[in-house]
């Protein structure tokens, strides 16, 4: 079925209500979840989320410059995944999962993680122009607030740097359209949002600008590009 990322949409600028989640989840709704998931994600979604984490770190990989901030880093899958050659600073709202990660850094000899803080995505402390990149995975249906998100990641990536996102997009129609409205009832209790469009989290301008492309095997995610604009 084709992704919400390829399909024509009616653009004002900004996101609509019809591009909304339904149900908004605030910052202790994220860390509630995730405290019940700590000790099994990565057995429930390690496998699910793999070919796009795999996808986003192998387009990390191939970007210039070494300063690299994950944003809702998790328990760290993704960590021993980055060149050697990448300093990777990680985020996340969750204690628990940055104890599985600090756990994950150690037994793993992960040099090139410089460090692990517990922020919010959308305010973090870091000053302007901190990073070359920034990535975030399975975070944008999470957050309260997808553009306030974006224009925080804008801030801290120099001009002319990437940012990435790899996230389940609302379909645009069928089954699984159906589904996915279906299974925004439990937004709270899953830690994030199944009705989550594209338009939500991207400016028409963003996406003008943006490469999208669809994660294989079944195009259930997909990865979004951003070059930041290069004030030089």
């Amino acid at each position: 079925m084709p992704d919400a990322a390829h399909q024509p949409v009616d653009m004002s600028g900004l996101a609509t209500e019809s591009h909304q989640p339904k149900s908004a989840l605030d910052a202790e709704a994220v860390r509630a979840a995730y405290r019940r998931w700590a000790n099994i994600y990565d057995t429930v979604f390690g496998g699910i989320s793999a070919f796009g984490r795999r996808r986003a770190v192998d387009a990390v990989n191939n970007l210039r410059g070494d300063r690299v901030l994950e944003v809702g880093v998790g328990t760290g899958l993704a960590l021993p995944h980055y060149r050697a050659d990448k300093i990777i600073t990680g985020i996340d709202l969750s204690e628990a999962m940055l104890a599985k990660a600090r756990e994950r850094v150690a037994r793993e000899a992960l040099g090139n993680v410089a460090a692990l803080h517990e922020m919010d995505a959308e305010a973090t402390d870091f000053a302007d122009d901190s990073f070359d990149i920034a990535v975030a995975m399975f975070v944008a249906s999470v957050v309260p607030n997808p553009r306030r998100l974006l224009a925080e990641l804008k801030r801290v990536v120099r001009p002319g740097g990437h940012v990435l996102f790899v996230n389940h997009f609302l379909a645009t129609g069928g089954v699984r359209l159906l589904c996915e409205r279906a299974m925004a009832r439990a937004s709270h209790s899953l830690g994030w949002h199944p009705d989550f469009a594209l338009e939500a989290l991207l400016t028409e301008s963003d996406i003008r600008k943006a490469k999208i492309t669809p994660v294989p095997p079944l195009g259930l995610f997909t990865l979004v590009t951003l070059q930041c604009d290069d004030e030089t």
